[in-house]
């Protein structure tokens, strides 16, 4: 028995074999993982979300509160400005909004018989085999499909709807209880960590806040910026509803490496019902914007990377974006890379009890 123990194969086979039958029983009790998810998934996300906002805010809360403010009064005084400036931004952008939305709705006829005309053209199109012909019909009869079973879902799910929204109300009052006694957390976190591991829990937390400090709040900054520069660069060029289509571009561009390609399609589409031209310029515009804030907005507002390899990005993009859709690919890099930092000093603390 000791020669099989001894020999390295035999002892991976047998890790291998209890990988494999563990495995096996995880997806035995897969539904009952499926569920407990879903359910902390509806619990705990507005708490995740007001936490991801008090990380932001607190600094400036801290600073204030250096001040002699105290910060129940610092947090309402950021609520107020944000409330003005919401305001403020609302108050000009409707007219623009709702000229814009006029203007598409004008135009949505004119639209749809481009997009027929495109499609009778390319089923009339000697040139191309009838097998591409036919893919693209299959392809406009799915995306159709699938449009139609989205707009029936988000009618049968109008519970849901009403469910986001008294999320997205509570969530700024769980984010004032929390900047609040920001402070009286950490403390109580910390009274409750064995004082043999309190010093290495607080040096991770610390290394933790420094790889994403300056990536979290830089990325805010950072979108704003990118959506103001598409939005010049659309309305120099002239195309439509530039003030829709950079919001979009402000939105997804907090996703790395894909948000760019999310936040360009929707001009692209509506560039091509205009001309050929208008798209290669969108093209350009969308291009320019990525390449200053890639080699110019990201280093001067953010600073520092997480120094993360983009393969890994990429890994945690796709993970993200299927347990939790969109916003699940904006929350897997910050996550991410903060399971590296633990997962780093867990192997240094392992390490340091062996050497001992």
């Amino acid at each position: 028995m000791g020669r099989f123990t001894n020999n390295r194969l035999f002892v991976w086979l047998v890790y291998l074999i209890l990988g494999l039958l563990a495995i096996y029983l995880l997806l035995l009790v897969r539904p009952v993982f499926v569920h407990i998810y879903v359910f902390l998934k509806a619990v705990l996300a507005p708490f995740l979300i007001a936490m991801v906002i008090s990380y932001v805010l607190n600094p400036i809360v801290s600073m204030l509160h250096e001040r002699k403010v105290p910060r129940t009064i610092a947090v309402l005084l950021i609520y107020a400005v944000f409330i003005s400036a919401v305001v403020v931004l609302i108050v000009n952008m409707i007219p623009m909004f709702s000229e814009q939305m006029e203007q598409l709705n004008h135009h949505v006829p004119e639209l749809t018989m481009r997009a027929e005309n495109l499609v009778t053209d390319i089923n009339n199109n000697s040139f191309l085999p009838e097998s591409v012909r036919a893919g693209f019909n299959k392809a406009l009869v799915s995306v159709e499909k699938q449009v139609t079973e989205s707009l029936t879902r988000f009618i049968n799910n109008i519970g849901s709807v009403l469910n986001v929204v008294f999320i997205a109300f509570i969530i700024p009052f769980l984010a004032f209880y929390i900047l609040k006694d920001f402070e009286v957390f950490e403390r109580a976190v910390i009274t409750y960590l064995p004082k043999s591991h309190r010093n290495n829990v607080v040096r991770m937390v610390k290394d933790i806040d420094e790889a994403l400090g300056s990536y979290i709040r830089g990325q805010f900054i950072v979108c704003v910026i990118v959506g103001v520069l598409a939005y010049i660069g659309y309305e120099i060029i002239g195309v439509p509803y530039p003030l829709l289509l950079a919001g979009i571009v402000m939105v997804t561009n907090i996703i790395p490496y894909l948000g760019p390609f999310f936040g360009a399609a929707p001009a692209v589409i509506v560039a091509s019902t205009v001309s050929v031209k208008m798209v290669v310029f969108v093209v350009i515009v969308n291009t320019a914007c990525q390449i200053l804030e890639g080699n110019v907005v990201s280093p001067q507002v953010v600073g520092r990377t997480l120094h993360m390899h983009p393969l890994s990005i990429i890994f945690a993009l796709l993970v993200g974006g299927e347990l939790a859709g969109i916003v699940g690919m904006i929350m897997a890099v910050p996550i991410f890379a903060a399971l590296k930092v633990i997962v780093q000093h867990l192997f240094a603390y392992y390490v340091r009890r062996k050497t001992i």
